[in-house]
């Protein structure tokens, strides 16, 4: 019988009690926070359960947050067909902090580790294979880290004299990344075309006539 999402939070948190952080059910779907030490554990319950059946790992991915501590959480999508459920799980991981990694469990969270390696920097022990998947290898820096610069390092291009790439360093500067927030139309200049007609004049005009009324 087919478990509904109800009874799976029930389940997890009777099953893991310690091993389980958190549990949060928003928008229709659970969110479990665990500690990274019961990471293989937690996984092999939940895959291997006869009522939960996480069979399928979608996703592995992480978010920054840069004044926060721990700095990143690693994130997990799992799906189970039996149940038609998602459960999304995380884990706090500081900086330089590596995490278990996952093959062993699920075959195919090679590659998703391997690109949050190379994006985010968080190292995966007992990974195969950990190299950068979408960056080139001599590649240096983070690019989905929010310290990252946004114009990167170093700028490569093909020179047709010397038939060869060329990497350079990048001559602009920036800091920190940091964002307002703000709509473009909010980080425009206060006046457009067209908003004369409905100035400070206009209007004392329209309430004169008005008022005369």
């Amino acid at each position: 019988m087919a478990q509904t999402l109800e009874g799976i939070t029930q389940r997890i948190q009777k099953a893991l009690q310690k091993d389980l952080l958190s549990a949060d059910v928003r928008l229709g779907e659970l969110t479990i926070t665990i500690p990274k030490e019961a990471l293989v554990k937690v996984f092999t319950f939940l895959r291997d359960a006869a009522d939960l059946q996480f069979h399928q790992l979608l996703d592995i991915t992480a978010v920054d947050y840069p004044a926060r501590t721990p700095r990143f959480d690693v994130v997990y999508h799992l799906l189970s067909l039996e149940n038609n459920q998602r459960l999304r799980v995380k884990i706090g991981v500081e900086v330089d902090e590596a995490v278990p990694s996952l093959t062993s469990v699920y075959h195919c969270a090679d590659w998703p580790e391997r690109e949050t390696w190379d994006m985010y920097g968080i190292p995966f022990t007992g990974h195969p294979d950990l190299r950068r998947l979408l960056t080139d290898y001599g590649f240096e820096g983070h690019p989905l880290r929010k310290d990252f610069p946004l114009t990167g390092y170093v700028e490569v291009r093909y020179d047709n004299e010397q038939k060869r790439v060329l990497y350079e360093p990048v001559k602009l500067q920036q800091d920190f990344r940091t964002f307002e927030f703000i709509s473009p139309w909010e980080g425009m200049t206060p006046k457009l075309p067209g908003d004369e007609k409905a100035g400070p004049n206009n209007d004392s005009e329209a309430e004169k006539k008005n008022a005369s009324a």
